[in-house]
């Protein structure tokens, strides 16, 4: 068994032969239900004695069920390899914040191929693979969007005081104010699309923020909970029982209109378990790990796929090695898609889907967990193939007779060691080879004229403030930069803030949290380094720049007499009008605190 990357012969032979599709829109529908931070032990179907799914219980008996499938431990390393079929740590996305968690700009992504073939694309919830472009969503493919920015609700590049309850979104590029409980808006706002594009192929990409934190739940979803003590956090249990009544929705949608035998529906999570255990409460799924683990409990996860008119086995379980790479490819295979000559780390699983897979290959896998700026040899590693898992590169599991990885078997097995030992240097001596490049946003772009920027995507070899109470609290005062790409020569002007241009707060206010006490503002880029006063009561300062196209480092700074620090946030534009760096010259609400609900366990 060793580890290599297949260039997809399928990919490459759909240029030169007929589609098995009589018509473009013949060819199946495709609904991928992805959510956040929820583990395998997380349904009832697995085990869970407590929690409450029973549309996606009735869903695993009418579809396959992937008994063995991975995912990278943490959220947005997942997605980047769900939409490209290759290694989170190949497409440069091994981190959730500091600016690598931008999917690569040369990558072909899900949506693209999908969109390649004249389909219908679009995006609700959750991207979290960049806020800025070339990285959104809207430059990756997606056609139609609807999300927050980040990594969830209320970080940083978020709208300001977004709480999952009657929040304002991005929807293509404008934010828009909603009514409703994120994920019921999520699941709305797709199936509006579904509806609007029944008549030709779609494929539709809800991606939720729930059930991560923070555990706000509408009380409807956490009463039937409160008191039971097998339950860890009744917020997050909450939310999957919301999740799972929204998905009952979309399958009485889809039956309603006509369109359920030719739509691929597939529900799966983006890593291990994050509220499901606590004190001793909830329900492990019988693995080892949570959220970020090298252990199975971090990166083993639920994938059900069906799909009535497509010959795909229902209440039929898969227990081969498979994962996220695996997605893209297998759709392509399934709905007969062409698409260009991907290196695809992934394989096609539509033969242990229409199969007894009695001829699937071995195969070995590696998921990692770096979390850091520059990634680190073995750091959080798993190497598995269908037996075996050899955790950071010491540990031997024997997954068929030990499947919580409570035995470490590494000194009586020693063949086995050094042969998953050599996989993994396979894998690390391919992807390491660009570990050294950085993902720019890119200023100057006619397809962005303004360019906003957080914290969250600061290059600074600590965790960033990345979330809104981090802003708040005045968290992470210190110098970082965030890394740019000038796409022309010419002028820019470059908008420096505390607080986001939706708070519309003076640059040392303190009605939203720690007020400050800064002087001036200096900014550096390039071959520019100028510095200005900050005028009392002063939400932002502007400076007027001319930048020659290439790589550079934004590293601006207020300047305070105790404290000198990075802005927060920025905005920049090439394209300067009067009053653009207000909220109505971005054309975004100003933040109301008096807007809409309050969660209500912010009330309790």
């Amino acid at each position: 068994m060793q580890f290599v990357r297949f260039i997809q012969t399928l990919v490459i032979a759909a240029a030169f032969l007929p589609s098995v599709y009589s018509d473009e829109a013949s060819r199946p529908n495709v609904i991928v239900v992805i959510t956040d931070d929820q583990g395998y032990g997380d349904v009832a179907f697995t085990g869970n004695p407590a929690i409450k799914t029973p549309t996606i219980d009735k869903l695993c008996s009418q579809g396959t069920l992937l008994t063995n499938f991975h995912v990278d431990p943490t959220c947005a390393p997942t997605r980047s390899a769900l939409m490209s079929g290759r290694y989170s740590d190949r497409v440069g996305v091994w981190h959730t914040v500091q600016g690598r968690n931008m999917l690569r700009r040369r990558e072909t992504t899900m949506a693209n191929v999908f969109g390649d073939n004249g389909y219908a694309t679009g995006l609700f919830g959750k991207w979290h693979l960049g806020d800025c472009y070339p990285y959104r969503p809207e430059d990756r493919g997606f056609q139609h969007c609807v999300y927050h920015k980040a990594g969830g609700v209320g970080q940083a590049p978020d709208y300001w005081g977004n709480d999952y309850f009657d929040d304002t979104y991005v929807v293509n590029g404008k934010h828009q104010r909603f009514e409703g409980f994120c994920t019921d808006v999520w699941f709305n706002e797709g199936m509006k699309f579904i509806k609007a594009n029944k008549d030709k192929p779609f494929f539709a990409y809800i991606s939720t923020n729930a059930p991560h934190s923070p555990y706000y739940c509408p009380e409807e979803y956490t009463q039937p909970y409160e008191g039971n003590p097998q339950v860890s956090i009744t917020e997050f249990y909450g939310m999957i029982t919301n999740v799972d009544d929204n998905i009952a929705k979309l399958i009485k949608m889809l039956d309603d209109e006509g369109i359920a035998d030719n739509t691929i529906l597939v529900f799966m999570t983006d890593n291990g378990t994050a509220g499901g255990l606590k004190d001793g409460r909830g329900f492990d799924g019988g693995m080892r790990g949570m959220k970020n683990s090298e252990y199975d409990g971090g990166h083993r996860v639920p994938f059900i796929i069906r799909w009535p008119g497509g010959k795909i086995e229902a209440g039929k379980s898969i227990d081969r090695l498979t994962a996220h790479i695996d997605v893209l490819p297998t759709f392509i295979e399934l709905c007969d898609l062409e698409a260009p000559a991907i290196d695809f780390d992934g394989r096609s699983i539509a033969s242990l889907l229409h199969t007894d897979g009695n001829d699937w290959p071995e195969r070995t896998l590696v998921v990692e967990s770096q979390r850091v700026v520059d990634p680190i040899k073995w750091r959080k590693s798993a190497v598995m193939d269908d037996r075996w898992r050899l955790v950071n590169g010491e540990e031997l599991y024997d997954l068929n007779a030990d499947p919580k990885q409570a035995t470490d078997l590494a000194a009586q097995h020693p063949a086995e060691l050094d042969r998953l030992r050599d996989e993994y240097d396979k894998f690390w001596n391919d992807v390491s080879t660009e570990h050294d490049l950085t993902s720019y946003m890119v200023i100057g772009s006619e397809h962005s004229p303004i360019v906003s920027l957080s914290s969250h995507d600061w290059l600074i070899d600590k965790l960033p403030p990345w979330n809104q109470g981090h802003i708040q609290n005045g968290d992470v005062a210190e110098e970082s930069f965030w890394a740019i790409e000038v796409e022309r020569d010419g002028d820019y002007e470059i908008s420096l803030r505390r607080w986001p241009v939706e708070a519309d707060k003076g640059i040392n206010d303190g009605t939203y949290g720690k007020a400050f006490n800064y002087k001036q503002a200096r900014l550096r880029i390039g071959d520019v380094d100028e510095t200005q006063d900050i005028p009392t009561g002063a939400k932002e300062v502007t400076f007027k720049v001319t930048l020659k196209k290439g790589v550079t480092k934004l590293a601006p700074v207020f300047i305070g007499p105790d404290l000198t620090a990075t802005p927060y946030y920025a905005y920049v534009t090439h394209q300067p009008k009067a009053d653009w760096q207000t909220p109505q010259g971005m054309g975004i609400p100003v933040y109301d605190p008096s807007y809409g609900r309050v969660p209500p366990q912010v009330n309790n």
